[in-house]
């Protein structure tokens, strides 16, 4: 495992991370005791950062963590995410009340006396033109209930309106071979600003992965299932916002350029830690044998410019006028 600065907080991270989105819920099937061992497998291969919510499973995920934490004695940090349990989610909806209320709840659920980081949960554009609600944050790292805190983006301007806030640590975006805007300008002003980067959805919710089909069918409680056009939350959260077909399309032009002893995952996650302004790609896993496959990654050696470059082609080529502009 490899580690990186994450921002100004001093932590150094595992670039392969996990995300706890899918042990939560919204991914099919899921079931407690292989996602205990999918957590404990990925401490066991140096993974140090988690990063959930408190809508994954209601709880469910932040619970999971916290009988991690009670089951091994290795220092970990998690973060997690706020927001989305505003109903209906409108900027007025956050108020300083609720905000502490959400935070009160995950430290429960997460048995911590102070939260390693708090992000919100994607909230609406407007949120990030009302610095009082930096202001609440500020508080509650004051109130000693929070350690650090940044933000969960959808769009590429959120990112960069957020990290003019002084005290915003961390931004966690969707950014892979299929989403590559990110990389256009918000990178080099984060790094400039010394901002963490979290990358979510590093394989476009398994897509990248390159095991789908044409006839491949989700459960019915798969946001892959019933999110595909976003009837439930941002479009951009399921295949990137690719159309799936399209999607498959694009993996098919991929797969010449994998090398012989790595997997489409593999190249996926490579592919996000050659970008060093990336503090850690936090890709899901529901059991042990994605964790494995996930974290053997970090320790590729670096892509050639020539395989950069022609993926760079199939982006442009195929997927880049279905996304570019949307995020």
């Amino acid at each position: 495992m490899k580690y990186r600065d994450l921002g100004r907080t001093g932590w150094r991270v595992s670039t392969i991370s996990f995300g706890a989105w899918a042990i939560g819920g919204t991914w099919g099937t899921v079931n407690d005791d292989d996602s205990i061992a999918a957590l404990h497998r990925a401490l066991d291969n140096g993974v140090n950062f988690f990063d959930t919510a408190d809508v994954y499973g209601d709880g469910r995920s932040e619970t999971l963590l916290a009988r991690l934490k009670r089951e091994r004695q290795e220092p970990f940090y998690v973060a997690t995410k706020v927001g989305r349990r505003i109903t209906p989610h409108v900027a007025d909806g956050y108020t300083q009340q609720r905000l502490t209320a959400f935070v009160d709840r995950s430290l429960k659920n997460l048995r911590m006396e102070a939260l390693d980081l708090l992000q919100l949960h994607c909230p609406p554009t407007e949120i990030y033109y009302r610095p009082e609600v930096f202001g609440w944050l500020d508080g509650l790292v004051r109130e000693g209930k929070v350690r650090y805190y940044g933000v969960s983006v959808e769009k590429v301007e959120e990112g960069l309106k957020a990290i003019e806030y002084p005290g915003l640590q961390t931004v966690q975006i969707i950014f892979n071979i299929f989403r590559q805007r990110p990389a256009e300008l918000f990178f080099a002003e984060a790094r400039r600003r010394r901002v963490g980067i979290l990358v979510r959805l590093p394989l476009s919710s398994g897509l990248l992965t390159g095991k789908f089909r044409p006839d491949t069918a989700f459960e019915q409680d798969d946001h892959r299932a019933f999110n595909r056009s976003g009837e439930a939350f941002d479009r951009g959260e399921t295949f990137s916002g690719l159309d799936f077909p399209l999607g498959l399309e694009a993996i098919e032009a991929l797969r010449p350029l994998l090398p012989s002893d790595s997997t489409m995952a593999q190249l996926a996650l490579r592919w996000v830690l050659m970008f060093p302004e990336v503090t850690c790609a936090i890709p899901g896993a529901k059991h042990a044998g994605q964790v494995e496959e996930n974290v053997k990654a970090a320790d590729l050696p670096p892509l050639s410019d020539e395989t950069m470059r022609r993926i760079r082609s199939v982006y442009n080529s195929i997927v880049r006028t279905e996304v570019h502009h949307r995020w």
